[in-house]
């Protein structure tokens, strides 16, 4: 309170506007930030709780004894020392680069072992077979067992598929099928072994206590004992630095209140200062000054007409010289009919601007900028005649008299 009472009326008033803009600002940002509902968030995270998310998956593998840790960086840098016990999961990602193809390539080699979902997550495997069919669609589908391996469990899956697998290659063991076409393979690669699922439900929270799914994921993940299990999150649009923090509601509220400081610092500093030096005095003597008071008589008293009847009649006094018809008083089409005679087409071009300057000179109603456009149009015309009279030396004396010699301007 005493420093509001040490504040005179108009700081006050100033510190209540700021403060309420400040919390405009605030609602407006509650407002439009997107609200993240884990309900309606279809990718399986590892730290997602809603229907689709894969907490739980995540969770009962700590809990159940394996080791095992988010990446979020690129995978190149996993594939630099994996080995034997390393386990990677790729569920549904985003989008990925050719060198993420790569490593998990060389992940295999080494003996690794990677379990992928989805079409594109099929397609970052080697020797790649995920294909679409008719046979299977986004409805789920109980899945059943085909063959005696590990993988293919002791009873049916629950999953909603998109994909399926391409059959023909005699290393892919087909594990399980929705309506007689593939859903979870696996086939080796190098030392290491390659899974697909048809989609990531059998690991997503609504769906892994049904059926066999949790069966399912333990066996692709293998066992606990000497493995390291990666739940893969950068091909999920995660940051691979610190800088994307940034994103979200941060950056807003720092750009925000970053304005709202310069905003202060200015009405604060200008409200009662003025500038420090006085600006410099042009000399009354400058053609700036004398054109900008000459404009503004001209616009003052409405003359548009009268600044292009004095250009007109220059380049009607002037041209008069160029075509030996120095004493005629020549309308805009006479004049035009002597540059013809005398410069031949260049003519053409110039009579629509000279009967329309002709026609300015008496409309009292003529706008400023349509009278600007008439007198630059005859500037122009008079400096493409200027050009013309100095490069038609050789013209017969009938059509070059004596004064054609002039230029225009002197």
């Amino acid at each position: 309170m005493k420093v509001l009472s040490s504040l005179d009326a108009k700081d006050r008033r100033m510190m209540f506007i700021v403060l309420g803009l400040v919390g405009l600002i605030l609602v407006v940002i509650a407002l439009l930030t997107p609200n993240q509902d884990a309900a309606k968030n279809t990718t399986p995270y590892s730290y997602l709780a809603g229907q689709h998310g894969a907490k739980a998956a995540y969770t009962l593998l700590a809990q159940s004894g394996y080791s095992i840790e988010r990446w979020d960086q690129p995978l190149s840098e996993l594939a630099s020392h994996a080995g034997p016990g390393t386990v990677l999961i790729v569920a549904e990602p985003f989008g990925y680069e050719n060198e993420d193809g790569g490593a998990i390539r060389s992940i295999l080699s080494k003996g690794g072992r990677v379990l992928a979902t989805g079409f594109r997550g099929g397609l970052l495997l080697p020797r790649s077979g995920v294909k679409f069919s008719k046979q299977v669609s986004f409805a789920a589908c109980e899945a059943q067992p085909d063959g005696l391996q590990t993988l293919a469990g002791t009873g049916p899956i629950w999953i909603v598929p998109s994909v399926t697998w391409a059959e023909g290659d005699s290393q892919v063991r087909t594990d399980f099928t929705c309506a007689g076409q593939p859903v979870v393979v696996d086939y080796p690669v190098g030392q290491g072994t390659a899974v697909w699922w048809a989609s990531s439900t059998p690991l997503e929270n609504g769906s892994i206590t049904r059926s066999h799914n949790l069966e399912l994921l333990l066996n692709s993940v293998g066992p606990a004992e000497g493995h390291h299990v990666y739940w893969d999150e950068s091909l999920h649009g995660q940051g691979h630095s610190q800088w994307d923090y940034t994103s979200g509601p941060v950056w807003p509220l720092l750009s925000l209140g970053a304005l709202a400081f310069a905003l202060i610092l200015v009405f604060s500093f200008s409200r009662r200062s003025g500038p420090v030096r006085d600006l410099p005095q042009a000399p009354r003597t400058t053609p700036i000054e004398f054109l900008d008071a000459l404009g503004s008589l001209y616009r003052s008293t409405g003359a548009a007409a009268t600044a292009v009847q004095i250009a007109w009649e220059r380049f009607r006094s002037q041209t008069a010289l160029l075509t030996g018809q120095r004493n005629a008083q020549l309308d805009a089409r006479q004049i035009a009919e002597g540059i013809e005679r005398r410069f031949g087409a260049v003519a053409k071009e110039m009579e629509p601007d000279l009967i329309a300057a002709e026609a300015a000179c008496w409309d009292e109603s003529l706008k400023p900028n349509r009278a600007l456009t008439l007198i630059q149009a005859l500037r122009r015309h008079e400096e493409t005649l200027r050009t013309a009279s100095t490069r038609a030396p050789g013209k017969s004396p009938q059509h070059a008299p004596a004064s054609a010699g002039v230029t225009l301007g002197s």
